[in-house]
């Protein structure tokens, strides 16, 4: 309920779309005309009800600018931000664990050193500005790979390398951190002295322990990658959520606005759940419920 509230308030900020939908000389009543039939003649609290009247039953309106159903468009797009999300998730997860668990072990030597940077780097900059760096490598100087559009996994690898550096790095650093706290406890230097190899300390017996924050971390960054695609998308021209959500707010067309990034949210919710969930399988000592 407060979710669609601040959605459909929010999304009424950008503007009155029928401005830009009419030529600047039309009369009052063209404009009257074409206000009553996008639905916008009515007042706010009216045009609200309607639209979570609607909304519960799954109709989202029609998109302004495009005369299609909102969900339809919606749809449309989520396959692409989804592959680019899981994709940058995959590398994330592939590459970031084992230099956070390496980093843990390796505490303060140069290889930790170097883990390090590579995650500072990953947080502070910019992803338009590693996306830019990214074509101008692979694409423009070294001829590698395709520098926007869809088409197959080389299309795919700049922009979820792009979109899953600073996942990469999150997920590196929580990697570390929980890695440390588990490797000084008792029951790991117990152990060691009951002579069980290194490697299986570490990652089984450590890593398991350690994971809580790690999962934490990769079900909520899954929904982050999706809803903060935006600019990701928008570097590489990839036709997912976060480019719909651009020209959506720039045109004013309230209807996808409100259907994309309601659906985003329970998607967050969900991940919440979930994360919840795999707590319980986790670590035995949390029950939920009496």
């Amino acid at each position: 309920m407060v979710v669609s509230v601040v959605v459909f308030t929010l999304s009424r900020l950008s503007g009155d779309p029928v401005t830009l939908l009419i030529a600047p000389d039309a009369s009052k009543a063209e404009v009257a005309e074409l206000r009553a039939r996008l639905g916008l003649d009515k007042s706010y609290p009216e045009q609200y009800f309607i639209f979570l009247h609607n909304a519960i039953q799954g109709d989202f309106g029609k998109s302004i600018w495009h005369r299609e159903p909102a969900l339809d468009i919606f749809l449309e797009k989520v396959p692409n931000t989804i592959e680019l999300s899981l994709a940058a998730l995959a590398l994330s997860i592939l590459i970031a664990i084992p230099i956070g668990v390496l980093s843990a072990v390796k505490k303060d030597s140069p290889f930790d050193t170097a883990a390090k940077m590579f995650a500072l780097i990953g947080q502070s900059a910019p992803i338009f500005w590693i996306g830019i760096i990214m074509i101008l490598v692979f694409a423009v100087f070294l001829g590698l790979l395709p520098t926007s559009g869809t088409g197959g996994i080389r299309h795919l690898i700049l922009p979820a390398v792009t979109l899953g550096w600073y996942g990469n790095a999150l997920i590196m650093r929580i990697t570390r951190s929980s890695m440390l706290d588990v490797l000084d406890t008792e029951y790991i230097k117990l152990a060691r002295l009951e002579g069980l190899s290194e490697r299986l300390i570490i990652w089984k017996h450590a890593l398991k322990n350690a994971s809580i924050p790690i999962i934490t971390t990769i079900g909520l960054l899954l929904i982050a990658l999706i809803g903060g695609a935006v600019v990701t998308e928008t570097v590489f021209a990839w036709p997912g959520l976060g480019r719909l959500m651009i020209s959506s707010v720039t045109w004013r067309d309230y209807p996808v606005v409100q259907a994309t990034v309601l659906f985003l949210s329970l998607l967050y919710i969900f991940a919440n759940l979930l994360v919840d969930i795999l707590y319980a399988y986790l670590n035995p000592r949390i029950r939920y419920g009496s």
